[in-house]
């Protein structure tokens, strides 16, 4: 069952926010701020680049390479799914973007900052992510306790979102 995904909303008691997938007026922004931010960098955000995250920002559910080629498509011609691949790579690089590697798919980043997690409903397929200054730093902290070096930092926790619990 689609439904219509929340809007950034903090819980009760909690500093988290979810990211939900930006109305376009927040997408332009956000991919001014992230132009803006990658030449800050040295990094260059091309067009394919480009592309690619606006599909991120336009969806709450993750997205797998070929699942974005196909939504790419349908704004020109298919481009190769190796393409697709390193402006992921490129992405995720940045910041901008994780792999949820339950899914093999792709989601944009709400912030670059700290350890992500993720809310991923086994139902619909949306995934939130929350940002939490509380989990980034007990992360952190168990991982330099533990002498551990992370490939990435993204949690990812299954379930069943608000609406599917109340739907079935």
């Amino acid at each position: 069952m689609v439904h219509a995904p929340s809007l950034q909303h903090p819980l009760p008691n909690e500093r988290i926010r979810f990211q939900a997938p930006l109305k376009p007026e927040a997408a332009k922004r956000t991919l001014a701020e992230t132009e803006a931010l990658c030449r800050t960098r040295g990094a260059r955000l091309t067009p394919i680049r480009r592309r690619v995250l606006e599909v991120l920002l336009g969806t709450a559910k993750p997205l797998g390479a070929y699942d974005l080629a196909d939504a790419l498509a349908s704004q020109g011609r298919r481009l190769a799914p190796i393409t697709v691949y390193r402006a992921l790579d490129f992405l995720i690089e940045q910041g901008l973007a994780y792999r949820l590697a339950s899914r093999n798919a792709y989601i944009a980043s709400s912030s670059s900052h700290g350890t992500a997690a993720f809310l991923i409903c086994e139902a619909c397929g949306e995934a939130s992510e929350i940002t939490s200054t509380d989990v980034s730093e007990t992360v952190l902290r168990v991982l330099t306790e533990q002498g551990y070096q992370p490939l990435a930092r993204a949690l990812e926790i299954t379930g069943r979102c608000q609406h599917c619990q109340d739907v079935h």
